[in-house]
């Protein structure tokens, strides 16, 4: 299994990426089950979502090229990242609060898993970035139009065309990182949540409709599907594919 799914006593799902030796890059698998605990959150008895990760090296390095590399056609890129846009909007729009609890690295795709989150935890120490653009391609899951909605224009403009690792440290004073922790992630993110989760549930999820009504206003939905197809166009090309080789042949060698 990919991934595991724990109700916690407190009142909070947890979701934790277990592809430890992929440096929890997300496959088809983690997609389903992504999926499947985004639906269990819709339970009453469940007041947040919290998304992390095994190990303490990578949160998420984005998408699994080593499977996604046979994807060579634009309708074939487009199926794949469509599936995983609208996974990525179902979390964003979730009435419960959710959390990425980021314990390592976190890597273009993995950026844009955070970034569809409402508040982000990493430990100290670590980088992340939207590399995408290294990559011959842009965001592809609708992480660049989520953090467009979600931070000022310039800081977003510049963490997505740079296309660079940044400390957690400056990704913080951007506002992209919510919160550094240093002790057991677990226990950070418990009393992160301590608080809120003691509010009734019915308040939670009125506050998070403010801003779920905000972004439908905005059509996030229509620009992420823009994102999206913009992707796909460029996964098809020879850029793309030549970076994506280059990586497959660095994997084999080691």
């Amino acid at each position: 299994m990919s991934y595991s799914i724990e109700k916690k006593d407190n009142g909070y799902l947890l979701f934790t990426i277990a592809r430890r030796e992929k440096r929890n890059a997300i496959n088809y698998d983690v997609m389903q089950g992504l999926k499947e605990a985004i639906s269990l959150a819709g339970n009453p008895s469940i007041k947040a979502l919290v998304i992390t990760a095994e190990g303490d090296a990578a949160f998420c390095s984005g998408g699994d090229l080593s499977v996604f590399h046979q994807l060579r056609t634009k309708e074939e890129a487009y199926e794949m990242l469509s599936k995983m846009s609208h996974i990525l909007y179902s979390l964003l729009t979730l009435t419960k609060p959710t959390i990425a609890l980021i314990n390592g690295t976190a890597v273009g795709g993995g950026c844009e898993l955070a970034a569809a989150c409402d508040f982000r935890l990493a430990r100290e120490g670590i980088k992340a970035g939207f590399i995408q653009g290294k990559q011959a391609i842009t965001t592809g899951w609708g992480g660049g139009a989520i953090l467009a909605e979600k931070l000022p224009a310039s800081s977003s403009m510049k963490l997505l065309m740079e296309a660079d690792l940044k400390p957690v440290e400056y990704l913080r004073e951007t506002g992209f990182i919510d919160h550094l922790y240093s002790q057991d992630p677990i226990a950070a993110c418990e009393a992160y949540l301590e608080k809120l989760l003691t509010v009734e549930l019915s308040v939670l999820e009125s506050y998070k409709m403010m801003w779920i009504r905000k972004w439908e206003e905005n059509k996030l939905r229509e620009r992420i599907e823009e994102e999206v197809r913009n992707c796909s166009v460029l996964w098809e090309s020879e850029s793309h594919h030549s970076y994506v080789q280059h990586f497959i042949s660095k994997k084999i060698q080691k």
